[in-house]
């Protein structure tokens, strides 16, 4: 067998992988936008503005819905300047696709990850071009996280794909430091 005929294989693996990375990334964003956007046009139908509602009793010790319009960051600070969030998100969305294409199409976790940020910014930002506010409505319970900032799905997709880049950065680290030392 000559390495011309083991060619294809490794383009089609190649392809694959490429098409796997691309799928994953543009699932992730598209999964974060549609549960995000689905959650709060429900809470916005539903729930009176600043009254914690238990939606299910056996949840209630650990969290309730409280509906919040954020016209800030994160946590409510800046009331506000929500506009200009919104532009700096889009520039960090833009940023990371932007910084896509430099990263190995292999690295399914990091692809993963990238979309689900690149999902929870593009949710919130909807929110600021329709209404004007943040949609927040996730209210922690319990302790230590009893006076925990009211949040939503598209907050809970970045720090989950935050956390995802971080753990995975950290691994690669150690098994690069790993195979030098």
């Amino acid at each position: 067998m000559t390495s011309a005929e083991t060619l294809p294989v490794r383009e089609v693996t190649a392809s694959a992988a490429t098409v796997t990375g691309h799928l994953l990334y543009a699932g992730a964003v598209a999964v974060s936008i549609l549960i995000d956007q689905l959650t709060k046009a429900w809470v916005a139908a539903e729930l009176p503005l600043h009254q914690p509602v238990d939606v299910w009793s056996w949840l209630a010790p650990i969290l309730s819905f409280t509906r919040v319009e954020n016209t800030g960051v994160a946590f409510g600070l800046f009331p506000g300047l929500g506009g200009l969030f919104a532009v700096l998100s889009l520039l960090v969305v833009a940023g990371i696709v932007v910084f896509r294409r430099t990263l190995p199409i292999d690295d399914l976790w990091l692809h993963g990850a990238l979309g689900l940020v690149t999902g929870g910014a593009l949710g919130n930002v909807i929110d600021r071009v329709l209404r004007g506010h943040v949609l927040d409505f996730i209210d922690v319970n319990f302790w230590p996280f009893a006076q925990w900032p009211v949040f939503n799905l598209a907050d809970s997709a970045v720090v989950v794909g935050v956390a995802i880049l971080l753990v995975d950065s950290f691994l690669v680290e150690g098994l690069g430091s790993g195979a030098s030392g």
